[in-house]
């Protein structure tokens, strides 16, 4: 069994709101740039794939998977690992080792031999470092916040993070049209090394972690982890819905770009700012998702979320070239509403429910098979696309995210106004 001792949350967090907290406000800084800078990756990558070296679509999809196939590889692990080590230290070192693969594009380009394996190996280190980095920052919040703030800096988190959705491919795209995509990736590579700088800087003491167990194996934490996620009826719900909700979103946008630029023969800079446009709504969602949650019941708010992440997927594949971009500019917006909101809510809700001593293998149990669908999502619209046409690919997988919603009315969730506070008592 494992026990935390905290200090007096009173002596050391502010009140008067979560602006006037300086460690979370160096936290919140620290990811809004670094969020920014992988955003300009997500638009930047497969750009420099398809326009520097000309890879088919195929290519560019198992390019996305490798950025999440270490949620499978070593996911479970990491989750363990996390909750035996000092948290910041771990999202420090992630943040250094972003700013090393990401600046290691352009010199090797300077090279003249930047290749598809080069990008591959990218990929997949940052996405390593993704699954200790997101990880760590789940458990690391409530250190520096009190339960009744974890909404509000939960929303906040959100909030900057859909801005970058916004911020990041727009600024992919334009410095790609203006200086070519490789350039692009300098920027990630900085704002990785703001963020640790900024991470740094908090001042706040993590609790100390007293195992009454030092002799527990890695596989005995691992289990502990995954049986409380399955046995709970809520987050057992909310993980296959985001495991499967994740299969549709992954798909289209694993391929989305070599459909804007190869079928529809955007410019960069467009694409950039399609993309940018379509992750609008996830600003107005996160913004709205505590009032959404307060009036409407937690538990509400999430069917909301879900109704608004399905069905507006089928605009998607109604893209064409001039007023047709509007059909997937609005998709897209609906969509990022309802993630965010659904985001901020679950974050909340799993943060305040899982106890403290499990939330890092609660947390990495229900990534694995939420993030772990992703490069097998990947893959599968890129090989529909090679097959098919990329056209087919986007409407297969934006059909099957708009029937997922249907996931929240298998358990408990249809029939509460608000998700409980903590689980029952066996």
């Amino acid at each position: 069994m494992t026990s935390v001792t905290r200090d007096d949350p009173t002596d050391v967090r502010p009140t008067g709101g979560l602006l006037r907290h300086r460690d979370f406000r160096l936290l919140w800084a620290g990811q809004a740039v670094s969020s920014v800078g992988s955003n300009v990756t997500t638009v930047a990558l497969p750009l420099v794939a398809v326009a520097v070296l000309d890879a088919g679509t195929f290519q560019v999809a198992v390019l996305t998977a490798a950025a999440w196939l270490p949620w499978l590889l070593i996911g479970l692990p990491a989750g363990a690992w996390v909750d035996r080590l000092p948290r910041r230290p771990v999202m420090v070192l992630c943040d250094l080792l972003c700013a090393v693969a990401f600046l290691s594009v352009p010199l090797v380009a300077l090279l003249g031999r930047l290749t598809v394996a080069q990008l591959l190996l990218v990929a997949l280190s940052a996405g390593a470092a993704r699954v200790f980095f997101e990880t760590a920052d789940q458990v690391y919040l409530p250190v520096l916040l009190r339960p009744g703030q974890l909404p509000e800096g939960n929303a906040k988190l959100q909030a900057t993070q859909t801005v970058s959705y916004v911020v990041g491919p727009g600024l992919a795209g334009l410095i790609a049209q203006l200086t070519g995509a490789v350039a692009a990736l300098l920027l990630d590579a900085l704002t990785f090394l703001v963020s640790a700088v900024l991470l740094l800087r908090i001042r706040t003491r993590e609790p100390r972690v007293r195992r009454s167990e030092p002799s527990r194996s890695l596989r005995r934490d691992i289990t502990e982890g995954l049986r409380f996620v399955v046995r709970d009826p809520y987050l057992r719900v909310l993980t296959v819905f985001g495991a499967a909700s994740n299969i549709g979103l992954t798909g289209y946008q694993a391929v989305l770009v070599v459909f804007l630029v190869r079928d529809l023969r955007l410019e960069p800079g467009l694409v950039g700012g399609l993309v940018g446009v379509m992750s609008a709504g996830g600003i107005i969602g996160a913004l709205l998702a505590t009032t959404v949650a307060r009036r409407c019941g937690t538990a509400r708010a999430l069917l909301v979320a879900g109704a608004l992440t399905g069905p507006p997927a089928l605009l998607i594949p109604l893209a064409a070239p001039g007023v047709g971009l509007a059909w997937p500019a609005l998709g897209g917006l609906l969509i990022g509403l309802g993630v965010a909101i659904g985001n901020v809510v679950k974050g909340a809700f799993r943060q305040t429910y899982t106890p403290h001593h499990l939330l890092g293998r609660v947390t990495v149990s229900m990534h694995l098979l939420n993030y772990g669908t992703i490069p097998l999502a990947a893959v599968l619209a890129g090989a529909i696309g090679a097959r098919y046409g990329v056209g087919t690919a986007i409407i297969g997988m934006t059909a099957w995210l708009a029937l997922t919603p249907l996931i929240l009315f298998v358990g408990p969730i249809r029939r509460r106004r608000d998700l409980p506070a903590a689980p029952v008592a066996s």
